[in-house]
């Protein structure tokens, strides 16, 4: 049987895959795992519940919070919040647990469930699995008083927002900034945040409707944003997803500063204020070279992950980092924040502008991004890539042409028969010349 909990939650076509019967039994499943009725002393639980605008999480987000109340569990009803800020809410309030209606960069049809436990932690795979063990089962249901009660927490965004602005305090007077806010879940609190903090701010993509979500607009389509700070002069630009849990970014030329950049960038300003802890930076396999090689020159320690936020959090709580992330834009500031947080991340990225007063394109420059080439190749037997010795051979011998100018990366997709070929070199035409030729003995020698 296929697990229901992907890498980051339960996401699929709303009333669909994602129905409402689905948000609810989850929802009680989840109340029964992480406390439920009477579980903390006789203290009824609480869960705090958000969602993005898309029109899916309208219905879902209140069959989320009947299952709760169902289950004696006490909702605050957050309304449309980011990822970050329910993750916030959940530890400001003491809540038991917290649950937040999104499919993140997702198209609209599509939407998703995530849950926190106490303190605003995504849930540990096991805790996952107990849950779907718990869908469907026989319960003792509470009646009368014991019954949880609904209510609306519209502090909530105040809440958020002060957070953000105590967590990055450094003034932003002066900087103009292009927010694309993805008709999301930041389109309000981003652009206040930036306003409150001094910043002149210009807006797209911030007019959510439900159903223009991440349509041609945010961190997934930067051609908008780029256009938009070359023709209103701003000294940068921050895009976000939909749930707003990661952020790229566009300096005054309107060129990209993707997620490994950003993570340069704060890593030298933290480790320039002693805020970096061990000097290390968390990332993953999949981070660009150039990050490791401009970490290396600055006297950071780099230490790499599986692809997904959360084994580069996982990694980060273990041993105490401060900060994390990956390619696409999601970082995580944990002294801060327990996961990826796309205002907090621009908010910081600001601040380093003008603190330093050096343009953002400058400050990308400490690292330089190797030329990355990356093939799907299908319908092999993924399970064989580790063990054939053909294709070990054809990696052993890319890497050793490439020495210390690249790299090779094999991955397994984890839900189709893939394998992800990954090469990155000095030039584009030889990272292309040697992924090519990887992809082709990997097709030849596990093909189904």
């Amino acid at each position: 049987m296929a697990r229901l909990f992907g890498t980051d939650g339960v996401r699929g076509l709303a009333n669909k895959d994602i129905t409402a019967e689905l948000a609810l039994d989850l929802s009680v499943a989840v109340a029964h795992e992480m406390g439920g009725q009477g579980a903390f002393g006789g203290k009824r639980a609480t869960a705090v519940v958000g969602r993005d605008p898309r029109a899916s999480g309208e219905f879902l987000s209140s069959a989320v919070m009947a299952g709760f109340a169902s289950a004696g569990v006490d909702v605050l009803d957050a309304g449309v919040l980011p990822t970050p800020a329910i993750a916030y809410l959940v530890s400001r309030m003491s809540a038991e647990m917290g649950a937040m209606l999104s499919a993140s960069h997702n198209a609209m049809p599509d939407n998703g469930l995530k849950f926190f436990a106490r303190g605003g932690h995504k849930l540990a795979d096991e805790i996952e699995d107990r849950i779907s063990e718990r869908l469907g089962g026989e319960w003792e249901r509470p009646t009368g008083a014991a019954v949880g009660r609904i209510r609306p927490f519209p502090r909530g965004a105040e809440f958020y927002i002060d957070h953000l602005l105590t967590s990055v305090p450094g003034r932003l007077d002066g900087l103009r900034i292009v927010i694309d806010a993805a008709h999301g879940a930041a389109s309000a609190v981003g652009p206040e945040a930036f306003r409150r903090a001094g910043a002149t701010v210009d807006v797209i993509g911030g007019d959510p409707d439900g159903l223009n979500i991440n349509d041609g607009a945010g961190s997934t389509h930067l051609e908008h944003l780029q256009e938009a700070v070359r023709l209103r002069g701003a000294d940068m630009g921050v895009a976000f997803d939909g749930d707003a849990d990661r952020c790229l970014a566009v300096d005054a030329n309107g060129e990209e500063i993707d997620g490994d950049q950003i993570m340069a960038i704060l890593a030298v300003a933290m480790h320039e204020r002693g805020q970096l802890h061990d000097d290390t930076l968390v990332a993953t396999v999949m981070s660009n070279l150039g990050l490791i090689q401009a970490m290396e020159r600055e006297g950071i320690t780099v230490v790499q992950t599986a692809v997904g936020d959360r084994y580069v959090l996982e990694e980060m709580r273990a041993k105490g980092y401060s900060l994390g992330g990956e390619q696409s834009g999601h970082v995580i500031l944990l002294d801060h924040g327990t996961t990826g947080d796309g205002v907090l991340t621009a908010l910081a990225l600001a601040q380093r502008v003008v603190s330093s007063g050096t343009p953002l394109h400058e400050l990308a420059g400490v690292m330089k991004r190797l030329p990355q080439v990356l093939i799907n190749v299908k319908g092999v037997d993924k399970t064989r890539v580790e063990g054939d010795e053909g294709v070990q051979a054809e990696v052993a011998r890319v890497t050793e042409e490439l020495g210390a100018d690249g790299r090779v990366l094999l991955r397994k997709s984890g839900t189709e028969p893939v394998v992800r070929v990954m090469v990155e070199a000095d030039t584009q035409e030889r990272a292309q010349g040697f992924a090519d030729a990887l992809a082709a003995v990997v097709k030849e020698r596990l093909a189904l």
